[in-house]
């Protein structure tokens, strides 16, 4: 099932995307796509209400897609999980996820224009599967157990500025957190419907010109090890968002190519999981 927000920024509805392409209004069983919602049994009553068809359908023409979760509590990464990403960057393979946190007020819909920071010179594109929280995870005993509370997966691109990240200080929050920096959706796939999550292609262009052409199998940590690594050092809570990294294929990695531009555009895509486009401008 493909669940998603629909309406202007702070008044999105809930809505489920049928298998023809409607959309139908979640409204009358849920109040958002939330963690609450997902912690609450809501993607089966999502499921009955859609197949009973007690949904009313809504029009399409002119709705804004908003990200598919409402504001999560946070945003957890993962560099460096793709073996090309890091050898274009000249890094080592890490023998242990590299782990960082990401604002979750950069979170907006998978069309929202993105905001080129003041004073940026090297804001950089990374497509990557989201990983959605749907039950609360701590300790968990091993990946058979982490695959029990994902709700879902999405598109998400975790655009970065690399002056701010690399440079300026020995975090990476800095280059990670500027507004608009990570646009997720169109919607939510549930696990059930994604199947393995290590077999997704991963794709971006900038401008039509194809940069990243990637594959979930070359995931250096693969999905459930991920969350299981992580329930070791934090609590996931329903509606977190963890981004699983990028291939290669980034302007960081590819000497000579110009990082973004205001009126610049990046469209990126997973297979099952829908697209993305961008148009970037200048804060």
């Amino acid at each position: 099932m493909k669940l998603l927000r629909v309406g202007a920024p702070g008044e999105e509805r809930p809505a489920v995307r049928t298998d023809d392409g409607r959309l139908l209004d979640l409204s009358p069983v849920a109040l958002d796509i939330d963690g609450a919602f997902l912690a609450t049994g809501g993607v089966e009553r999502a499921r009955a209400a859609a197949t009973t068809g007690e949904l009313p359908e809504l029009d399409a023409d002119g709705l804004r897609i908003g990200a598919p979760v409402a504001r999560p509590g946070k945003v957890v990464c993962i560099g460096l999980n793709y073996r090309d990403h890091a050898a274009e960057t000249g890094a080592a393979i890490p023998e242990r996820p590299v782990v960082f946190m990401k604002d979750p007020g950069t979170v907006v819909g998978p069309y929202d224009e993105v905001l080129i920071p003041r004073g940026s010179v090297k804001t950089d594109w990374e497509v990557e599967l989201a990983v959605v929280i749907g039950r609360r995870a701590r300790y968990l005993d091993g990946p058979e157990a982490a695959r029990d509370v994902i709700a879902g997966y999405a598109v998400s691109h975790d655009v970065s500025e690399r002056e701010f990240q690399l440079e300026y200080s020995p975090q990476w929050d800095l280059g990670k957190s500027c507004e608009t920096f990570n646009p997720l959706g169109p919607w939510l796939v549930t696990a059930d419907e994604v199947g393995d999550p290590q077999n997704l292609g991963l794709h971006l262009s900038v401008n039509g010109v194809k940069r990243q052409d990637g594959h979930t199998s070359d995931m250096i940590f693969p999905v459930a090890h991920i969350v299981s690594y992580l329930s070791q050092y934090m609590v996931l809570e329903p509606g977190d968002v963890i981004n699983t990294g990028t291939p290669a294929g980034v302007a960081l990695g590819l000497p000579g190519t110009p990082f973004l531009r205001p009126g610049d555009t990046v469209e990126l895509s997973v297979d099952g999981l829908g697209g993305q486009r961008q148009t970037f401008a200048p804060a």
